[in-house]
């Protein structure tokens, strides 16, 4: 006998809520816009969502939120659910529209083979739940309305500190003084033109964190594959999906400011079609992003093990 577990009723939302993300992020590339590049507020530095205690929003949902509050002009970072902020006492402003967020879950199913033997499934599903900006919110404690204060322009000659023993901390094989920033799997290392060819210091971190991303994918880390076997390929294009996010994903996490790549429009067009193609492409570049974030956190010293000193990097090899 095989047990059905609402199968309809599982399969029926996952596809509505895949499509209806998807249509957003296609819409909002169309437009030639990034939907994750949000004009952070406070001096251009990027804050994830945080939910109603202050964990912060992972993988899609950080795109989702960040989408929501640019579209809206909102500036706290918390996001609550209407029982959530009745619980602090607070309420939703009448007529404030919710954001849509995701849970992803599993149901057990089990079926029966032609032998007779029970076999267990089980089958993944993404749930959508709705959630509403602190803006929206009145009552709620000060803390939620964090006050934002421009940061001091940095010196572009002067690198960041802690950004740089974050990147020696990799153990990533990096090589200043080249044409162009990339990452060679051939060979294994990420190759950086020399820092004074950047805007600012926080354009060079931003970018090194790109190619970092890319670092990941190698074999010996997590054997990251999207069949590419050309550039500009679908397989090219869903890698370079997976470094946008990842990189917009660590300069939250390291307090930077976001600098726009002046090749992003020819991406926009590999990125629509790879969308376009497949509704759950966003989801998996989101998670493969993630992962790769994770990595290289992963790869900080503990607080009880001494840090690496940031290196003097190869700046005499210069970019045949």
């Amino acid at each position: 006998m095989t047990k059905r577990t609402a199968r309809t009723t599982a399969d029926t939302p996952r596809v509505d809520v895949y499509e209806r993300i998807t249509a957003q992020i296609v819409a909002a590339l169309e437009e030639g816009t990034r939907p994750w590049m949000k004009p952070w507020a406070g001096g251009g530095v990027p804050v994830r969502p945080l939910r109603h205690n202050g964990i912060a929003y992972r993988g899609i949902n950080t795109v989702l939120l960040w989408m929501e509050a640019t579209a809206k002009g909102y500036a706290s970072p918390y996001w609550l659910t209407f029982r959530q902020a009745a619980e602090l006492g607070a309420h939703v402003r009448k007529g404030e529209k919710s954001a849509l967020v995701v849970y992803a879950g599993a149901i057990e199913r089990t079926d029966q083979t032609e032998a007779g033997e029970a076999v267990e499934r089980r089958i993944p599903f993404l749930k959508g739940y709705s959630v509403f900006c602190a803006d929206q919110i009145e009552g709620l404690p000060a803390h939620y309305h964090p006050a934002s204060a421009p940061r001091d322009p940095l010196p572009e000659s002067a690198r960041l500190p802690q950004v740089e023993a974050f990147f020696a901390n990799t153990g990533a094989d990096i090589r200043e003084g080249k044409r162009g920033a990339y990452y060679s799997p051939s060979d294994d290392h990420i190759g950086m033109p020399p820092f004074s060819a950047f805007v600012s210091a926080e354009a060079h971190a931003t970018t090194l964190g790109h190619e970092c991303i890319h670092w990941t994918r190698h074999e010996t880390r997590l054997n990251r594959d999207f069949g590419r076997k050309a550039y500009g390929d679908e397989g090219y294009a869903r890698e370079e999906l997976v470094a946008e996010l990842g990189s917009v994903y660590l300069a939250a996490d390291l307090g930077l400011a976001i600098e726009p790549r002046d090749d992003h429009a020819a991406y926009i067009a590999s990125w629509l079609k790879v969308l376009k193609d497949d509704k759950r492409a966003i989801f998996q570049a989101a998670s493969y992003a993630e992962r790769a974030v994770s990595f290289l956190h992963d790869l900080q010293p503990k607080p009880d093990t001494p840090a690496v000193d940031s290196p003097v990097m190869d700046s005499m090899e210069i970019a045949a």
